[in-house]
Parts: C-alpha cells; sequence; structure tokens
C-alpha cells in the first residue's frame, strides 16, 4: 500500500482547548515571548519537544503495574538493567532521571577547567554541563551539515580531519570524545556507523574514551539501515549493538527512544569510573538502583526502548516527519534536508530573510506561529547557541533554526496539516515581521527563561535599526 498508517490504535485520548488569537497575544506577552514559559493547556498542538511526550503503549501500562518501588535492588532495576544490556552491549547501568542528570554525573567525573570535548555537535544541556565545570564544548560537524538544502544522507557525521586535526594539537586538554545520535542541533540528521568507527579508531590512537549520546538511537538505527548500504538487511538490534560496540559508553535520555515520560541512564564498561559516577549519583539523585526514578519508570523504560525498535512503528515514525516536510516544502517553506525522524527543522533565515540573526529570527517566527495557530516549536538559533557580549550586542549563531519536534503516537495527520497551513499563512506575510531582543537572560541555558520583546518599526527608522535588512 502506497499510505502508511499508525501502527496503533487509540484508547485514551487528550482534550484540546481552543483559543483565539487575541487571547495567544496576551498569553504570549505575559510569557515574556518565550514560549517555554506557556502553560500546556494554552498550547493547541505542542512541538517543542520530542523528549518526555510521548504515548504510552498498552504494554507499557501494563509494565507500570508491576513497579517494584523497595529502596534497594527492587526487581524493577533488574528488568530495566536486562533491557539495556541486551540492546547496548554495555555490562554496567546506572539509571537517572533524565538525559541531563546523566552528562552531569559523567562530565563531573571527567571534565576539569580548560578542558576541550569534542563533538559532532553539542545540545543545549550537553554543552551547559561541560561550560558549568570550566571545560569547552567543541561542535565538529561534518561539511555536509552546512548546507540545509543538501541531501547527503548522514549530516550527522563528525568531520573526521577536524577531529584529528584537534586531537594533534590539543589531545591533552581532551578527557573523551561525543557523538550525538541522531546528531539534533543540525536538522535531526543521523550519523553513519562508518564514522563512528573512523571516530573510534582515532580515539584508540590517541588513548581517549569515546561516548554516544543515544537519546534516539533505534531512529539512528533505522536511517542507517535504509541509507547506509552496508546495513541494509541488518536488524535494529544488529545496527544499535554494531555502533555502541564501538564505543566506551553511553548516556542516553529514554524519555526520547526510550517512548517514556521519565527517566534515562549511563552505560559503562569501566568499573573504576561507574564506581565514582555511583558514588555521585547516590548523594544527589538516590541509590544506584532507583537513580531518581520509580520502579514504575524503570518498567516502562525496558518495554519502551524494545518496542522503539519496532520497525513499524519506524516506518510510520519516518513517514510521518517526510509528510509534514513535503507539505512546508510544497508550500514554499525552505526545510533542512533531508527530513530526518524526530523533528522537521524550518530555516528561519531563509523563511524571514529581513531579520539579522542578531535579531533572532527564529525566535520571532516561533512566537508568530503561536500567535497563528496555537503551535508551540523550538528555536534553535542564536537565543538558544547566540551569547551576549559586553557591548549588550548579540554574537549571533552558525544557524537559524525553529524545530517542530514530534511528539512519538500522539499526534496525526490532520494536525500536521494544520501546521502546515500556519506556516504558509505566516510565510506570507514574512516580509512584514521586524526583529526581537533579549530583555532579559540567565548565563547559562538562557533560552529556557529569557524574556523577549519584539522591535517597534513605527519608532526606529531606519528599518535596520529594528531587526530589518533594507533590501
Amino acid at each position: 500500500m502506497k499510505t502508511i498508517i499508525e501502527p496503533f490504535r487509540t484508547k485514551v485520548v487528550e482534550a484540546i482547548k481552543f483559543t483565539t488569537r487575541s487571547e495567544r497575544e496576551e498569553i504570549l506577552k505575559k510569557a515574556g515571548y518565550n514560549l517555554f514559559q506557556i502553560r500546556a493547556e494554552d498550547v493547541m498542538v505542542d512541538f517543542l519537544t520530542d523528549s518526555g511526550t510521548s504515548a504510552m503503549s498498552s504494554e507499557q501500562w501494563a509494565a507500570l503495574m508491576r513497579g517494584d518501588e523497595s529502596y534497594a535492588g527492587c526487581s524493577s532495576y533488574f528488568r530495566f538493567e536486562e533491557a539495556v544490556q541486551q540492546i547496548f552491549g554495555f555490562p554496567i547501568v546506572i539509571p537517572v532521571h533524565q538525559g541531563r542528570a546523566a552528562e552531569r554525573l559523567l562530565f563531573g567525573e571527567l571534565v576539569k577547567a580548560n578542558h576541550i570535548v569534542p563533538s559532532n555537535t553539542h545540545f543545549d544541556t550537553t554543552r551547559a554541563n561541560i561550560e558549568f565545570l570550566g571545560g569547552e564544548a567543541i561542535d565538529l560537524p561534518c561539511q555536509e551539515a552546512k548546507d540545509f538544502s543538501s541531501i547527503s544522507p548522514f549530516k550527522g557525521n563528525m568531520d573526521i580531519e577536524a577531529l584529528r586535526a584537534l586531537l594533534k594539537a590539543k589531545a591533552e586538554s581532551i578527557p573523551f570524545i561525543m557523538v550525538t545520535v541522531t546528531n539534533n542541533a543540525v536538522g535531526g540528521q543521523p550519523v553513519s556507523v562508518e564514522n563512528v568507527r573512523e571516530i573510534s579508531q582515532l580515539a584508540r590512537q590517541f588513548g581517549k574514551p569515546l561516548f554516544i549520546d543515544a537519546a534516539r538511537f533505534s531512529e539512528n538505527a533505522y536511517l542507517v539501515k535504509l541509507r547506509e548500504p552496508a546495513y541494509a538487511d541488518k536488524s535494529i538490534g544488529y545496527i544499535a549493538r554494531e555502533m555502541f560496540g564501538l564505543a566506551d559508553g553511553c548516556m542516553m535520555s529514554a524519555k526520547k527512544d526510550g517512548l517514556a515520560n521519565m527517566g534515562g541512564f549511563i552505560a559503562l564498561k569501566d568499573k573504576a569510573l561507574a564506581n565514582s559516577v555511583r558514588n555521585r549519583l547516590i548523594i544527589t539523585e538516590g541509590f544506584s538502583t532507583y537513580g531518581g526514578l520509580n520502579g514504575r519508570d524503570l518498567e516502562t523504560i525496558a518495554v519502551g526502548l524494545r518496542e522503539a525498535m519496532d520497525e513499524d512503528y519506524l516506518c510510520y515514525r519516518l513517514a510521518a516527519a517526510k509528510y509534514l516536510a513535503s507539505g512546508l516544502s510544497a508550500a514554499g517553506i525552505p526545510v533542512v534536508e533531508p527530513s530526518g525522524m524526530h523533528a522537521v527543522y524550518i530555516d528561519a533565515k531563509k523563511m524571514l530573510p529581513l531579520i539579522e540573526p542578531r535579531y533572532l529570527p527564529g525566535q520571532r517566527l516561533v512566537c508568530e506561529l503561536y500567535l497563528e495557530c496555537g503551535l508551540r516549536s523550538c528555536e534553535i538559533g542564536t537565543a538558544m547557541f547566540g551569547h551576549t557580549k559586553a557591548d549588550g550586542s548579540q554574537e549571533p549563531a552558525r544557524q537559524e533554526l525553529v524545530r517542530l519536534a514530534l511528539p512519538r503516537r500522539v499526534y496525526g495527520q490532520s494536525h500536521y496539516d494544520y501546521v502546515i497551513e500556519a506556516c504558509q499563512l505566516v510565510q506570507e506575510r514574512s516580509q512584514s515581521l521586524v526583529g526581537m531582543t533579549i530583555v532579559s537572560e540567565p548565563p547559562l541555558l538562557r533560552h529556557f527563561t529569557a524574556r523577549f520583546s519584539p522591535l517597534q518599526p513605527a519608532k526606529c527608522k531606519p528599518l535596520a535599526a529594528v531587526g530589518v535588512t533594507q533590501k
């Protein structure tokens, strides 16, 4: 059949609260034009993130009822441990309450002041945890990632020659190498097994451990199966074990490809490192067999990890992302190609070409989409990855994207059609939109809590003064 259907039936529904544009204008103003500060009940379609927003299956709900809430040695932990060991191949499994806890614990053991951590591209909390410890997070994306219109199959790859040069120049300052699969910050693009193999060989050559951020491991493995010829006839499980067998450990937010609403883990080979991490865990997260989670969470993750590798589910997941991406492209909306699986990324710099990056075109776009249809999306540009210089001006990020992250097993085709229509309406008035400024911001992870303000064209001339470049 040409039509790919959702490989599930819906048993429970949640009502959507409809709002008017005038109501959304007031909501957005009160939130300081920051969509993270808007109440979920005031959002009609929530594409802010795919993290922790999945709809759980009947099997996960059934497993939840087995949750053993014993403080130490709960049986739920051992079912969770077995699932992680079978899929990823690492003998030591340490549960944590989510991905950033894994980063904090592992980096706390390994990152010191003036250390450098290279990656294909660090995402927000990864970068913040490294910088908080006095280190520097270095992004080494492959050259193909810079061309959003390119259909190169593995734009999530790391630049091997750049990594080699960095290791030769500053090996003594590098505690480990990181790879994120898929590469969220460059459009949810996959990483090839061959690229990880080359990274692993360099890591061994220079005596550096390699860790993988496994948040979207099954989606990456499925794209490897479709795009890397050597793995066309391999199972998702085989591909995952092949990739993680090249690493020394991994971290995972199970709120993504664990299909769970909370949880994560660190998985390692090194017993000494694992003991040190466990000691840190007990201080802040809880005992080593629950790590800040309920037994119920451990059970749902154990089931969800296996469900996420189902190829019928993955086929549907990719088809949904492609449907949204192709619909946007047909409407004239510039998107990152080829589409990944967990999100579709709009190129805000192209969609709002009159707004200079220092005036936050991505933030302007997410606000306009909310005003148009109640859609909540996420800016991945200067608001997230830029910084304010000493003179108060903005140092732009190298890209201006808006991410439409797709919660797993939650939305259907009509929701995607609704979003496509709204994007087209915003596109039609894009020439009249002006930039935004930051009113207040914290020192780290500013996009979560910063407050913004739209500039007023009527009060400022010429147009360049309000974030619009005259053409």
